[in-house]
């Protein structure tokens, strides 16, 4: 694998599961697999998860990590061609990409959207930039447009809880005070069309994601009916896609947030969200502290999902 960032990179997804679930019950089979490897993790912006998710992965595979906080811990970066450089950024990322690459064996990088340009954001500007000149393989961390990682880690999740063979898994759109990039349900749903699960996506008219991520799924407006049956359900507060408002806040109804009475129209199913979660915004307290609600066991499978990708890089680097 020299490049993660869609449900594609994976190859057969139940092919993927099933290593998942493998790697979960010995985190160390692989630790001679990144013996004397450094991951570089280049962080745009800021994280929790991921991060700390992220580096155990490594440690479990025996790799050594390196962090970077770019305008923290580093000079800042300019991103674009043809600028003349006489602001306040130091360094051309052209130029710096190759540097990090040279020292280090794989590179994870988190970008999120700017809602400056979405050509840009879509295009993954940055992500793909990595991915072209950094000479190494490069996993996403959450770009502008998806977020892999967490998807892979949800998938993993429904897995393990499941009660039936192919559940109802709605993602629904939920209230949020700030503009929130479309990254996690656009890889939530570019997942859940792959998988064996009857997917769902119900958000005000407005909230319509991109066609490519929602592509067979049943998209309903109303959001009780489409809670309706629901074995799992998935809360996520996104900005609108389409180009007139693009990176705007066209609603804040709280009649979305998901509480008890929401969820007693579904078939006692588990709560998810990726965290962090805005609480009596998006998910009430007592759904989220409820025995219903998987938050934490979602989080933790962070780690799995990406020991996954970088065991599949490590091996593709023995395999040269």
């Amino acid at each position: 694998m020299k490049a993660f960032t869609n449900v594609k990179d994976l190859g057969n997804l139940g092919v993927a599961v099933k290593e998942a679930l493998e790697v979960k019950q010995n985190r160390f089979a692989y630790k001679s697999l990144g013996e004397n490897k450094t991951l570089l993790m280049v962080f745009f912006n800021s994280s929790l998860r991921t991060r700390l998710s992220t580096q155990k992965a490594a440690f479990n595979l025996g790799m050594n990590t390196m962090v970077l906080d770019i305008n923290q811990g580093a000079w800042r970066l300019e991103t674009e061609r043809g600028v003349i450089m006489d602001g306040d950024k130091t360094e051309h990322i052209l130029e710096a990409i190759p540097v990090m690459g040279s020292y280090c064996d794989i590179i994870g990088v988190r970008s999120f959207a700017r809602f400056e340009s979405k050509e840009d954001d879509y295009n993954e500007k940055i992500l793909n930039q990595f991915i072209q000149y950094a000479g190494k393989p490069v996993f996403s961390m959450e770009g502008a447009t998806t977020h892999p990682l967490q998807a892979f880690a949800d998938l993993i999740t429904i897995e393990e809880f499941k009660k039936k063979e192919r559940p109802k898994v709605v993602l629904t759109w939920a209230p949020h005070p700030r503009v929130l990039p479309q990254a996690v349900p656009n890889s939530f749903a570019d997942f859940m069309n792959e998988a064996d699960v009857d997917f769902v996506i119900t958000h005000p008219e407005g909230y319509e994601l991109d066609p490519q991520f929602v592509r067979n799924a049943k998209v309903v407006y109303n959001q009780d009916e489409a809670l309706k049956n629901a074995d799992f359900v998935y809360a996520k507060n996104w900005s609108p896609f389409n180009d007139n408002n693009y990176g705007k806040i066209l609603s804040k109804d709280t009649s979305w947030t998901i509480d008890t009475k929401k969820m007693s129209l579904t078939n006692t199913a588990f709560f998810m969200h990726c965290l962090p979660v805005r609480r009596n915004v998006i998910v009430t307290d007592d759904v989220i502290e409820s025995p219903q609600s998987i938050v934490v066991q979602e989080a933790a499978n962070r780690e799995i999902s990406c020991q996954v990708v970088l065991k599949r890089m490590l091996e593709s680097l023995s395999c040269k």
